[in-house]
């Protein structure tokens, strides 16, 4: 690669990176905690998102911005939970971006909202590189996909800040240990909180919920004495 081309890529994310910033000071200023949910294609993500939101809406004030690479199929699934929802298709890129995001807060009323979820592109590999303005990443990763899912992707489980392992009531059909799969992520990641979720039956979605509500109660306190949430 150039010099030239280098130089072009890192004005570029830099730029990304300042819009990224001033997302989060927006958000922040609102009190609203933003979560980037990351994950392989048919990890669970959207499912996981409905019933957290059922269990959700009637306490805290939501809203989501729904990433696909074609079709906003997931975006309409949200929208008939009632709850407000943009939707953004890359038309084939393979990551959202702050551009994307600042974009689409623009249909979002920030001061109505307390928990964002934003829905990247099913991909463990560039949306894991960009940052997006969000409170933190969470990564999902689902029981059919293989233990060592974490060792071959260590950057998406290295920057986040919780793994959701999803489908657990798959796993008496499967040659696949949880404990296993946790281990290795917190090979690359020792500091994970991990949760374990089953959106067919239930499974550890309270204390998921349970979670995402204390986060929001934590960032009123901050913005109430002033301190910043940050990345």
């Amino acid at each position: 690669m150039s010099a030239e081309r280098v130089d072009v890529r890192e004005k570029v994310l830099s730029a990304s990176d300042q819009l990224a910033a001033e997302i989060r000071a927006r958000l922040e200023a609102n009190g609203v905690f933003a979560v980037n949910l990351i994950s392989s294609p048919g990890s669970g993500k959207t499912t996981l998102l409905e019933r957290t939101v059922d269990l959700m809406k009637e306490s805290l004030r939501l809203g989501v911005v729904a990433g696909d690479v074609q079709t906003r199929n997931d975006a309409d699934r949200l929208l008939r939970h009632e709850i407000p929802v943009e939707a953004i298709e890359t038309g084939g890129g393979c990551h959202l971006d702050a551009r994307q995001v600042s974009k689409s807060l623009e249909g979002l009323d920030l001061s109505k909202t307390d928990l964002l979820f934003i829905e990247n592109v099913g991909n463990l590999v560039c949306p894991s590189s960009f940052d997006l303005g969000e409170s933190m990443k969470v990564v999902l990763m689902s029981v059919t996909e293989g233990e060592d899912k974490p060792l071959k992707y260590p950057a998406a489980f290295k920057r986040a800040r919780v793994l959701v392992l999803t489908k657990t009531d798959l796993v008496p059909h499967l040659q696949f240990s949880p404990d296993h799969a946790i281990e290795n992520a917190r090979a690359v990641n020792p500091d994970l909180t991990v949760f374990s979720t089953s959106s067919y039956t239930g499974e550890g979605l309270a204390e998921w919920t349970g979670w995402l509500a204390g986060q929001v109660a934590v960032l009123k306190r901050n913005k109430g004495s002033g301190e910043s949430a940050g990345p």
